[in-house]
């Protein structure tokens, strides 16, 4: 009997457990299928791995650049004012919806909360740490005796705009509560039909029920090969406590009620 354990991808360590997708014209570690509704893509990505880099520091223009003026004093970058208004400069990432976060407001009450990376990782695990403080982490590997064998991506609606354009095909999908979604679940060949990604969503829900979720929604693609699809088949839904919300030949929409 393995033992099995969860891991979330919160860090680098955990990022490098993700386990390959089963055709290799896909990779989980590239993969912004459901980050980006308009241009997102499961295929695999390379240089998606190579942790993204900030660029270099603009030169600032002062009183230094007049030959006559008087030696201008050291500016502190950490300077909250300045430092809101280099933000956009400074993150090679500023301006990308996929990791859009509220505008600083210099006169809202502060809280110490993580901040997400976006520089320094590949971009994969950026999006993966985009609720870091305030929601936690997006993914989870399950391990089978420190082996990969299964990955889930999870998370609230918010994050995931494609599946916020898939359920409004289906007007009749309730809209209290809302759910959380898990848009990816996915096993290794050589761990298929030993119940794993079973395990791993269960799992998931009952993390996503410890914060506060009511429901939770996943939409099968019955329109591809499985090893070309993120969310599995129906039976394996319906085997975990899912309902069948929408029944559609092509995009079904898998339901279920959190304790």
């Amino acid at each position: 009997m393995s033992s099995l354990r969860s891991v979330d991808v919160s860090d680098d360590a955990a990022f490098q457990l993700l386990p390959p997708c089963a055709d290799p014209r896909f990779d989980h570690r590239t993969c912004d299928y459901w980050e980006d509704a308009d241009r997102g893509s499961r295929s695999s990505r390379p240089a998606w791995l190579t942790p993204v880099q900030p660029p270099a520091r603009p030169r600032r223009p002062g009183l230094q650049d007049n030959p006559f003026a008087p030696p201008a004093p050291d500016e502190d970058d950490t300077k909250p004012f300045y430092a809101a208004a280099l933000g956009a400069t400074l993150d090679p990432l500023a301006g990308d919806d996929l990791f859009a976060t509220p505008a600083w407001n210099p006169f809202a009450p502060t809280t110490q909360r993580e901040r997400p990376r976006t520089v320094g990782v590949p971009r994969k695990l950026g999006l993966l740490d985009r609720g870091r403080g305030i929601f936690g982490s997006y993914a989870r590997v399950l391990l089978a005796d420190d082996h990969p064998v299964a990955y889930a991506q999870f998370g609230p609606l918010s994050a995931y705009p494609r599946a916020g354009r898939l359920r409004e095909l289906y007007p009749q999908l309730p809209d209290a509560p809302l759910p959380a979604v898990i848009t990816c679940v996915a096993t290794t060949p050589q761990a298929r039909r030993q119940g794993h990604a079973r395990h791993l969503i269960e799992d998931v829900c009952r993390d996503l029920a410890g914060r506060g979720f009511a429901a939770v929604e996943a939409y099968p693609d019955l329109t591809r090969p499985d090893d070309e699809t993120s969310a599995g088949r129906p039976g394996l839904w319906l085997a975990c406590g899912f309902s069948l919300a929408i029944d559609d030949p092509s995009y079904p929409v898998m339901r279920r009620m959190l304790d």
